[in-house]
């Protein structure tokens, strides 16, 4: 009978001191390669070599002796998001992930689902994180952002459409796009202007202030016109049931929250017989490139965002300064893209 081989378990685990000893380094050296200090200088040789060694062994750093060094984590926590955010946000967000770990960061995504703000930040203050980035679904109140700081968190930061005491606000505006989309069906001579509101849960973090941003610019320049909620699923039937009733809504445009939404609705009107643009314009949102390939090209709003490296030096910054004042930054601009279907 042939003898099974022992389990990896069985082999004692590695240590920086193995590493050292196969690289032919110092165990300072070790530390210094593979907790990425800027501070001393090595040479590339001989990082590689430290790298290779360590890979070699097996070895992963120990992050809860790393933390007792330091006085504190390298983690930055990032609740996850329970909603669709699309691709447009979803891009952001992973720019900022790459972004923190270039800066030597640990990201660690935590699901909230079905926590209250309080207990939310109980949850995450359990982890012992250095930063928080908290992406606005789940409302922090100011009782948790000082649950975290008491914790050791550094940096609490806010990014969403409001403010919260204690953290600092990376303020994104949502109603810039509705405004934006609005203005521009308003000069495009459009006077009867449905709002799609997807009728998805935790959407109406954006659609609320987005439907708020057509109304205040239609109240602002369009005296004449009118403003129509409409509820829609993000699935073939939800559209084509309301395609099917656009007639009778007396409605000359759409603007239809982003642009995967509109380019559901274009599809379905276009099967009811609605001809876009000339019975009803559409404008969608997020500037994606699939809209610019429909046939009428889809008019959106181009959405201006911070790169990635900015919000992570930003988090960077806070947490090396964490006595500073609480900061407030608006990210968000956004302008109307004319394209055929308006």
């Amino acid at each position: 009978m042939s003898q099974r081989p022992k389990h990896s378990a069985d082999a004692p685990v590695p240590t920086s001191t193995d590493v050292a000893r196969l690289a032919g380094v110092s165990r300072a050296t070790v530390s210094y390669v593979l907790n990425n200090t800027s501070a001393v200088r090595i040479s590339e040789p001989t990082r590689r070599r430290v790298r290779e060694a360590a890979e070699e062994l097996g070895y992963v750093p120990h992050a809860a002796a790393r933390s007792l060094r330091a006085g504190h984590s390298r983690m930055v926590l990032l609740p996850t998001a329970h909603v669709p955010v699309g691709p447009l946000y979803s891009r952001f967000l992973n720019e900022v992930q790459w972004a923190l770990r270039a800066l030597d960061y640990t990201v660690v995504q935590y699901g909230s689902l079905g926590l209250g703000a309080d207990e939310a930040a109980r949850a995450w203050a359990e982890l012992r994180p250095v930063a928080v980035l908290s992406l606005g679904e789940i409302g922090l109140t100011p009782h948790g952002v000082r649950v975290l700081k008491r914790s050791g968190a550094k940096a609490v930061i806010t990014l969403g459409p409001q403010r919260v005491e204690g953290a600092h606000a990376l303020v994104m505006d949502q109603r810039a796009v509705g405004s934006a989309a609005a203005a521009h069906l308003l000069e495009r001579g459009r006077r009867a202007i449905g709002v799609l509101v997807p009728a998805e849960p935790g959407l109406d973090l954006f659609s609320r202030p987005r439907l708020a941003g057509v109304r205040k610019a239609v109240a602002r320049g369009g005296a004449d016109a009118r403003v129509e909620p409409l509820a829609m699923a993000y699935d073939e039937e939800s559209a084509a049931r309301l395609a099917a009733d656009w007639r009778s809504l007396g409605l000359d445009a759409v603007y239809a929250y982003n642009d995967e939404y509109a380019q559901l609705l274009m599809r379905a009107l276009q099967d009811a017989g609605v001809d876009v643009p000339g019975e009803c314009a559409v404008v969608g949102a997020d500037d994606l490139l699939l809209g610019k390939l429909l046939r009428p090209r889809l008019s959106t709003v181009h959405i201006e965002l911070p790169t990635g490296r900015e919000i992570a030096e930003l988090v960077d910054r806070v947490v090396r300064e964490p006595d500073g004042d609480v900061e407030r930054h608006d990210l968000m601009a956004a302008h109307a893209v004319g394209r055929e279907s308006s």
